[in-house]
């Protein structure tokens, strides 16, 4: 099966070949300098600063989401958050859920962030910002430097999920005065899915040393007591570690993050230049588009109905959405081990369904 979703997504053969390996013991020098390896490399192509730190957390992304919400903030804080889809609704969820007191900037799927979205709430207190930088369900990539120069004027902290933007999109952690940056091992990392990557500038330091944390487990505090000797207070997907190890040495190799921004980007101008050549009766729905995904709403069929079609008939699997842009809107990802001949079985798919008329 060819793989077009954002996560998980296809992994070069190093990595898989990691993840068919036994397993092995992780208690020792080996593997704690196999970790701190993997948090300089981290920071390196997050342009983190020196003085971060990386948290590894055994956990999808939305643990990352929640750890970060948890340690960095409390009910002394007022948040203001980006809403514009599934992932930005995550964040409000767990604001709500923590009791932590916020405003939402509501954004209509497919739509921008933009500087009058700001205006209202300028010099009013806010303490905190959270934001995806790529909203994954709508395929929208939000304009970090705008969200940035609010934050400093304003002094707020920022939150940002970069889960499937890492690596796809360009981004300056200490450049934007970020706090705290959240990925995930299954998107343009390209492992398997299973760890939580959390980078936090000093500032988020400061704020985990002080606040209280509820929960054992997603304690950043223990898990970034623990990672100064390359270790993790419980046990870790470790094949998955050893995997993203294998990854980031594959781009340091490749040319580092700048390279596969610019992979990502080729590809995803490759099959957006193929859908304009072929008139195939796609709507791309983003204001902002992102490299890691494109997002399609169909003229003429139902978005599920073509992602069961391109899955069971043609052996691909392309992005459904779930709730009410399921039959709105699918996603085509540019993220993972793919190459220019696979989109050309893709698009040659789409004129197959289009020639039997089903699209």
């Amino acid at each position: 099966m060819l793989n077009f979703t954002v996560g998980p997504v296809m992994s070069s053969e190093t990595v898989r070949a990691i993840g068919a390996e036994q397993v092995p013991y992780f208690r020792t020098a080996e593997f704690s300098e196999l970790m701190l390896e993997n948090e300089r490399l981290v920071k390196k192509f997050a342009h983190a600063s020196d003085d971060s730190r990386v948290a590894f957390m055994t956990c999808s992304g939305s643990g990352g989401m929640e750890a970060a919400i948890m340690n960095c903030l409390n009910k002394t804080d007022k948040a203001l958050v980006v809403n514009g889809g599934s992932f930005g609704e995550r964040f409000v969820e767990l604001l709500a859920l923590h009791e932590i007191p916020y405003k939402e900037i509501k954004l209509e799927h497919g739509k921008a962030l933009k500087p009058e979205h700001f205006v209202p709430y300028e010099g009013k207190g806010y303490t905190a910002f959270l934001m995806q930088k790529h909203e994954t369900s709508t395929g929208v990539h939000y304009d970090i430097n705008l969200v940035s120069d609010f934050c400093k004027r304003n002094g707020c902290f920022l939150i940002v999920d970069a889960i499937s933007s890492f690596l796809a999109d360009s981004f300056d952690m200490e450049a934007t005065n970020t706090g705290i940056m959240i990925t995930g091992s299954q998107k343009a990392l390209a492992c398997a899915p299973g760890i939580a990557v959390i980078i936090l500038a000093p500032e988020a330091l400061k704020r985990v040393g002080e606040n209280h944390c509820c929960c054992q487990y997603l304690d950043l505090k223990l898990a970034l007591k623990n990672m100064e000797r390359g270790q993790t207070p419980w046990t870790p997907a470790v094949g998955i570690l050893r995997q993203i190890n294998v990854r980031l040495k594959e781009i340091e190799i490749m040319g580092g993050a700048e390279a596969e921004v610019a992979r990502c980007a080729a590809l995803a101008r490759y099959f957006r230049d193929k859908l304009v050549e072929y008139h195939l009766p796609f709507e791309i729905i983003s204001e902002s588009l992102s490299n890691a995904v494109t997002p399609l709403h169909p003229t003429t069929q139902s978005a599920y109905e073509i992602f069961l079609k391109v899955k069971d008939e043609y052996g691909m699997w392309i992005c459904p959405n779930g709730g009410e842009m399921k039959d709105t809107l699918f996603r085509v990802g540019h993220i993972g081990c793919l190459t220019e001949a696979d989109y050309d079985k893709l698009v040659d798919a789409f004129l197959d369904l289009q020639n039997r008329e089903f699209i």
